[in-house]
């Protein structure tokens, strides 16, 4: 039977089908969101459904699961017994609302990219595969990555390579990208990198336009800024005792998931100067991952994927 044709329309199975895709950390993710049966759980990053189906064979009988996704693909190829939704998690709390989906035990953030994204040249994430340079998570929203690399100024560039991909070599690279402008395609960019990069300066293990890539990304889809949005809304849905759990692959998003921890775990958050408390703020969560959990060794050789996921959780405190 098929499924209906709009994105937004919740779709139900009697069973799981089978999926290839391999998610990442999914024991400790599994151990620190805590889905029971019977509870109404929240997985604001669908991609290719991984973890959905790991929180789905858990919460039976009774248990409901909404699952989000900015990539309209991966809502479409999802046939899962869940409430699907298309949209931006930065706006998780408003999808929530819309879905029913109030005062939930969990809710799960796995950042960055799918491999179904990544290995999809049409989508221009990746280097390895010719396509146009798109990179948008959501098709339909108009920023892309060829409008950033042919239109921000040199100085701009390089400053968005520097930030997002931390790229020692952000200046040289900004101008070689602006002296071959205009780049239609990923081999284009990937070409004009190469040819920045001093060959004796190449990394070993990664791809020199590895960066370069992820930085444009990150910037075409605001991720940083999902994200922040996103941790506020989560609060704004869970449940005394919920389970919030965030999967980072950056350096960057790992350190505001930390900083927001932190912050939300603390009665008051003025500076430390100020002898006397006047914020008013109560701690809304309390931290279960004091550093962050690596993927193991046996992990990383069976999926390479996860090695440099960082997992942080945290309960959310009654208010």
């Amino acid at each position: 039977m098929p499924w209906p044709s709009s994105t937004n329309a919740p779709r139900r199975s009697s069973d799981l089908p089978s999926s290839r895709h391999v998610p990442v950390l999914s024991q400790a993710t599994i151990e620190f969101l805590e889905p029971r049966p019977g509870g109404r759980y929240v997985d604001a990053t669908l991609g290719g459904g991984g973890h959905a189906r790991l929180i789905l064979e858990r919460i039976q009988p009774g248990g409901r699961l909404l699952a989000i996704d900015r990539d309209p693909a991966a809502v479409a190829a999802a046939q899962l017994p869940a409430e699907l939704r298309q949209g931006d998690f930065r706006e998780v709390a408003e999808i929530a609302a819309q879905a029913g989906f109030t005062a939930v035990q969990g809710i799960l953030f796995d950042l960055g990219l799918s491999s179904l994204q990544l290995d999809d040249p049409s989508r221009g994430f990746s280097f390895r595969h010719p396509g146009p340079l798109d990179m948008r998570f959501d098709p339909g929203q108009a920023l892309t990555a060829e409008q950033l690399v042919n239109r921000l100024p040199e100085a701009e560039l390089a400053r968005l390579l520097r930030t997002y991909g931390q790229e020692r070599w952000a200046t040289r690279i900004a101008a070689f990208l602006v002296r071959r402008r205009p780049l239609r395609s990923t081999a284009d960019l990937a070409a004009a990198v190469e040819a920045a990069v001093p060959r004796r300066a190449w990394p070993r293990d990664i791809h020199p336009a590895t960066r370069t890539f992820q930085a444009i990304r990150m910037r075409v889809n605001d991720e940083l800024g999902s994200l922040q949005a996103g941790l506020e809304g989560a609060l704004q849905i869970l449940a005394p005792g919920g389970r919030l759990v965030v999967i980072s692959f950056h350096s960057l998003e790992d350190g505001l998931v930390k900083r927001f921890f932190e912050r939300e775990s603390r009665d008051c958050i003025c500076p430390p100067e100020q002898p006397a408390c006047t914020c008013g703020h109560r701690a809304r969560l309390r931290v279960l991952t004091r550093r962050p959990l690596r993927a193991s060794p046996a992990e990383v050789a069976r999926n390479p994927r996860s090695r440099s996921a960082r997992l942080r959780a945290a309960e959310y405190l009654a208010a």
